[in-house]
């Protein structure tokens, strides 16, 4: 095991950072030496000798004009010995880890500013986080340097370029993010190609209003200070592949994001019909596969914001990565919503991520892997900014249940207005604030009974309906992977939710209601909750004439 050696040194008796250094350092698999408070420059050279580690840690949290002499000879013992090659770092204060800097020896030298994460990365031997090459440039290995840190990403975009450009500067040397996500306006979305077609009148609704290539570029830009945050954007709902290229030529997207059934008539966001959406959607996700870039398919929390019932959520959640590994990629990012609807429990809201964890871990092998990604729901914020920021960290401690290697920060001020670059940076301290508690050692609230018991019965109930799909329209060769058995599912309410009521493509007959903290498919004129085998069958009976009809 590589070993560590660390003490307080001089008259310092603060231990409390130097302990939590060296709890991190044995969860990265050190074997670590804790020598005491106010141990002496030459009983700490004497025990880095006998002990020969890889690292010495030194801590000193008194006043720094009384650190300077201890430096000194410090570092004339170090060169007294030649004991050079060994890291030394330091801890303290912002005023002690400045006379550190000083001292010109330390490898790295922490004020307490720069969160757990840096640790852990350090201690990997993955980045000295001071060099720019040393930021890696791609997702994977952003999250093998900092895990069980997750790397932390935000969404922004704000109605004006130059606003949105200068707020990614901002935002990049606060080094609290580790991905921008850019929020294109609606319009780009839409028409980025067919420029004619815009509404100008709509122009930054949604997002930042990207014009050209050069506007990506520039944001790219941007980002290239601080801690060199990775940049993507969420796919178009046309031209898809085309974004696509575009995406990865000027900002190096680090991952592709699409739905498997949205994005079309059946929430508005464009004209395609359903079954196209889904072929197209399908295609994207291989166009990336093929390119090697991670895919998200942000399907399940589509269906459960328009009160799907919970098992609709953890099939769409499954067919989703399905699709995805179908379509050959090999890095998946599983994204899981909580708090989707706001009256859901946290123990059942814990339920339906881990059923989805199982279904979705269920389909790794050689050549398919998935990222947790957690986030809280929109819906879930207060527009009291204060009670938000009491729930954005609430939602955070839920999410961490789930050991996450991705965390979507929400800014606490979403249900009041956009995020400016200081709104992300203030959600962004908030959320590690709990990240870091939570990693100090919380229980494992995923055993709770209760949880255990839910997630039993989703899995049971998601399979059904799974294999009900399968079993009904097993003239198609995969019917989970078919756009037209998809849609379909969709068009007969295999597949439902309320808010889908009157939409001429879907079925919008399924009723849902809370019950007992969970989100159920509910019988209201029977007052009762149904099952998904009486829920099916009598969709089978009523939809018979329409079985093979097109959608």
């Amino acid at each position: 095991m590589r070993k560590i050696v660390a003490a307080s040194i001089g008259n310092c008796v603060h231990v409390a950072g130097v302990v939590n250094f060296l709890r991190i350092a044995e969860d990265q698999g050190y074997n670590c030496i804790f020598l005491g408070p106010a141990v002496g420059v030459d009983e700490l050279i004497d025990r880095v000798k006998k002990e020969k580690p890889e690292i010495v840690g030194v801590s000193y949290r008194l006043t720094p004009e009384a650190l300077k002499p201890l430096l000194i000879h410090l570092k004339k013992r170090v060169d007294e010995e030649g004991i050079k090659k060994i890291k030394w770092v330091f801890g303290g204060t912002e005023p002690t880890a400045q006379v550190a800097e000083e001292a010109g020896f330390f490898s790295r030298v922490f004020d307490g500013t720069g969160g757990m994460d840096k640790t852990i990365s350090f201690l990997k031997g993955k980045a000295s986080l001071e060099v720019k090459q040393n930021y890696a440039d791609n997702l994977a290995d952003r999250i093998e340097a900092k895990y069980p840190y997750p790397v932390i990403r935000h969404h922004f975009g704000l109605p004006d370029l130059e606003s949105t450009v200068r707020g990614i500067e901002e935002i990049a040397l606060s080094e609290v993010l580790d991905i921008i996500s850019l929020a294109p306006d609606q319009n780009a979305q839409q028409f980025f190609f067919r420029q004619e077609k815009m509404n100008k009148e709509l122009d930054g609704a949604g997002g930042v209003p990207i014009r050209s290539e050069k506007d990506l570029s520039d944001m790219y830009s941007a980002s290239r200070r601080g801690n060199y945050p990775l940049l993507r954007s969420y796919s178009g709902t046309a031209d898809l592949e085309k974004m696509a290229d575009m995406f990865i030529r000027t900002i190096n997207n680090a991952w592709c994001a699409v739905p498997l059934c949205w994005y079309n008539v059946l929430d508005g966001r464009g004209d395609r019909k359903v079954e196209t959406a889904i072929k197209e959607n399908q295609a994207l996700m291989r166009w990336h596969a093929r390119r090697n870039v991670p895919v998200e398919v942000n399907e399940a929390h589509h269906w459960s914001l328009r009160d799907a019932h919970d098992v609709v959520g953890v099939v769409a959640a499954f067919l989703a990565a399905y699709n995805a590994k179908k379509a050959g990629v090999k890095n998946y990012i599983a994204q899981y919503m909580f708090n989707v609807p706001p009256a859901i429990s946290p123990k059942m809201d814990l339920a339906k991520m881990v059923a989805k964890i199982e279904l979705i871990e269920s389909l790794h092998d050689e050549t398919f892997t998935s990222y947790r990604q957690a986030r809280a729901g929109l819906a879930r914020f207060s527009t009291d900014l204060n009670l938000a920021k009491g729930q954005l960290a609430s939602s955070t401690q839920l999410a961490m249940a789930i050991k996450p290697h991705i965390y979507h920060v929400v800014g606490y001020c979403e249900a009041h207005h956009a995020a400016t670059a200081q709104d992300v940076i203030e959600s962004v301290k908030i959320a590690r604030g709990v990240i870091e508690g939570c990693l100090s050692g919380y229980p494992d609230i995923t055993n709770d009974p209760q949880v255990v018991s839910r997630k039993e019965w989703l899995i049971v109930q998601a399979l059904y309906t799974l294999n009900f799909i399968r079993e009904t329209f097993d003239e198609h060769e995969d019917p989970w992977s078919s756009p037209e058995v998809i849609a379909r599912c969709i068009k007969l309410g295999i597949l439902d939710a309320p808010h889908l009521k009157g939409n001429p493509s879907a079925c919008g007959k399924l009723q849902t209601r809370i019950v007992n903290g969970a989100l159920e498919a509910y019988d209201r004129a029977a007052g009762r909750v149904i099952y998904e085998e009486e829920r099916l069958e009598r969709i089978l009976e009523d939809g018979k004439r329409v079985l093979h009809s097109s959608a």
